[in-house]
């Protein structure tokens, strides 16, 4: 706990803040608010952005007239010519004709300039002015006005067509072509400089409040032009604090705040979860998830993310919920968007959103039964973000059209790191020996290796353990549990029967019965063994200890009555110690345990029944969970009598459905 809160303490930002909560489009309920001293107002970043638009428009670009390119050119058109005539079938008495008129089409199109033009200057249409640079003199030049390298072929064609005499234009034009280049080059590097230099210059205030003066009376509704007043102020105030606030006061501020929140946390855990409260792993992992969560908070709001809303803060809902349960869950996301609301701007509008989020997260997980839950929440996730972003917008623009959609980006990018979660609870469970639904999920795959080897090694405990995990599962849903975990625990119960299967009667063949050769307490110790052996195979193979504890428990301390009253009958006057006969406990601790007990031993029962009908189905549910009544099994248990009733009516109900129990009914 200190060190969860010194973490905190020691991460946040080290800066005061500002007092007074606003949201544009609502009412200002405080009183009136009067400028403390003089600030610049600030322009809005659409204003900013305009301005940049504008300045940026202003700057034309710069071309640099390269003389080398025009004679380098030349000379090689001259070079080519003599090289290529040879070649082209064309009279000598010609070739003059031919050279000059290249030559004055190639002089023709460099003297008025070629270039190739930069599309982000063509905002208004495909021309635009630059200046041109040759010998350090800057003429200003429209792209209008010379040749673009993209027009250069037809620009040769319609020069060509005033020289009669030349018959072979396409070897021409080709050999032209191949010696034009572009002469005007821009020179980007000088034009970023004249837009740097060119936004250095961009203010981004405009207007000033005086000291004194009137921001905001009690009562107005907080406009656009007030709401950028009162932006200014806040910045001018968190600037300030800066430098002359006391970092030792804040940090003590600081301390208190998350002091306070751990402190409640634990209470809550003390005075509700007293199992978590009690476990040093559970309750380090908690504290990590929280520090984690604050910490990278911290980070987010020093490095100054466009949004806070990017850090995805329905992820500590979603583990706390999948590794312990919903109370918890939303107990610790209120706790932490509390803390986080002192360090975001607009708190309110940040809580609302991230509290609903958290909830809507931690509803769509209740009941963990596949993986692609996890997908579907993060789409309700997303879909609460959606309307809540919506809604806030409305009320604070009062239009469709001026709602910035662009500012919902970061939810969705939120949304899909909150998937991070599954990972994060795989690396949690192992790192902290907890086990969560995904993991339960996994264990009650039939496919898994423990289940597939007492399917063949046991398949009549094996069918038994599948309807035990039905009768447990439809008990625990009805009066309120882990459905996922009373399931894994009806099916690992019985795991120890692997050894000395023929010693089980769902196991045995017709007609032979290892029993019969041994003594009563031979037997009963064997049968009881299935307990230890069930506790020693789970752990060999890593089942976690909250589903050894079904195996440990099913049975409770109560007696193998059936080979305890053949001792009796059969040995009257000898002397018996009833432990050689009794389960080792300890008793079913909590509502899972308890059904399950119930589950297997009326299911185990039911199997006598010789002729099963609606009466003799309930008389033996009745009898059996009064006995386990009677033996105080569920005294450990958190299951009220009511829920018992429910139990017998479910247990009832498909055992009839089982056995096919045809159900009179009366017809009046």
């Amino acid at each position: 706990m200190a060190l969860c809160v010194i973490f905190v303490t020691l991460s946040l930002p080290k800066q005061a803040r500002f007092r007074f909560e606003y949201e544009k489009g609502k009412t200002w309920m405080q009183k009136d608010l009067y400028s403390p001293h003089s600030f610049s107002i600030q322009k809005t970043n659409e204003e900013i952005k305009n301005d940049k638009d504008d300045i940026l428009k202003s700057v034309f670009p710069i071309y640099q007239n390269d003389i080398q390119v025009v004679e380098s050119a030349m000379a090689a058109y001259s070079l080519e010519f003599e090289t290529q005539w040879k070649n082209s079938g064309i009279t000598e008495n010609s070739k003059e004709i031919y050279f000059d008129a290249g030559n004055s089409i190639l002089k023709y199109i460099y003297d008025r300039g070629l270039m190739n033009p930069v599309k982000k200057f063509q905002r208004n249409g495909p021309n635009y002015n630059f200046n041109l640079v040759l010998n350090n003199e800057s003429t200003p030049v429209n792209t209008a006005d010379v040749f673009l390298v993209t027009d250069s072929i037809q620009l040769i064609k319609q020069k060509l067509k005033s020289y009669s005499a030349i018959e072979n234009k396409e070897w021409l034009i080709q050999l032209i072509a191949n010696h034009l280049k572009a002469n005007y080059v821009y020179d980007e590097g000088l034009t970023d400089k004249l837009e740097e230099n060119a936004l250095n210059s961009l203010s981004t205030t405009r207007g000033m409040v005086q000291k004194g003066e009137l921001i905001v009376a009690k009562g107005t509704m907080v406009n656009s032009v007030i709401y950028q007043k009162l932006e200014s102020l806040r910045a001018a105030y968190e600037e300030d604090a800066k430098v002359i606030g006391n970092r030792n006061l804040i940090l003590l501020g600081q301390f208190l705040l998350s002091g306070l929140i751990i402190a409640l946390l634990i209470v809550f855990l003390f005075l509700f979860r007293k199992d978590i409260y009690a476990d040093n792993r559970q309750l380090a992992l908690i504290l990590l998830v929280i520090t984690g969560m604050l910490v990278g908070l911290s980070w987010a709001v020093r490095i100054n993310i466009p949004s806070v809303y990017y850090i995805p803060f329905c992820i500590v809902p979603i583990i706390i919920r999948i590794l312990f349960d919903t109370r918890l869950a939303l107990n610790i996301h209120l706790l932490v968007v509390l803390i986080a609301g002192f360090f975001v701007p607009n708190s309110f509008e940040f809580a609302f959103l991230q509290i609903s989020a958290g909830m809507v997260a931690i509803y769509s997980i209740k009941n963990l039964i596949k993986r692609e839950q996890f997908l579907i929440s993060a789409l309700l996730i997303l879909l609460n973000y959606f309307i809540a972003f919506t809604g806030i917008s409305l009320i604070r623009d009062g239009s469709l059209t001026d709602i910035e959609w662009l500012n919902f980006v970061p939810f969705i990018f939120s949304v899909l790191f909150s998937l991070l979660a599954y990972p994060l609870i795989y690396a949690f469970e192992r790192v902290f020996g907890i086990t969560s639904d995904v993991t339960l999920m996994e264990l009650t795959n039939t496919n898994s290796k423990l289940l597939r080897e007492l399917a063949l090694k046991a398949p009549g405990t094996f069918h038994h353990s599948l309807q035990v995990a039905n009768l447990a599962e439809a008990a625990i849903f009805k009066i309120g549990g882990n459905t996922l975990l009373v399931r894994a625990g009806a099916l690992y119960h019985d795991i120890g029967k692997t050894v000395n299967t023929q010693y089980f009667i769902e196991n045995q063949n017709r007609g032979s019965n290892p029993h019969d050769t041994i003594s009563y307490e031979q037997s009963a110790q064997i049968i009881i063994q299935h307990v230890h052996k069930g506790v020693e195979i789970a752990k060999n193979n890593n089942i976690p200890e909250m589903i050894i504890d079904f195996i440990r428990t099913h049975h409770g301390n109560t007696r193998v009555d059936y080979f305890y009253q053949s001792f009796l009958k059969n040995f009257p006057e000898k002397f018996v110690d009833e432990n050689i006969f009794r389960y080792p406990g300890p008793i079913p601790f909590s509502k899972e345990t308890a059904v399950l007990m119930l589950a297997d031993s009326v299911e185990a029962a039911s199997r006598s029944l010789k002729d099963p009908d609606a009466i003799s189905i309930s008389d033996l549910v009745e009898r059996i969970i009064d006995y386990k009544l009677d033996q105080d099994q569920l005294t450990n248990s958190n299951i009220t009598l009511k829920d018992i009733e429910t139990i017998k009516l479910i247990f009832k109900t498909m055992l009839m459905g089982i056995y096919h129990v045809r159900i009179d009914y009366e017809i009046d």
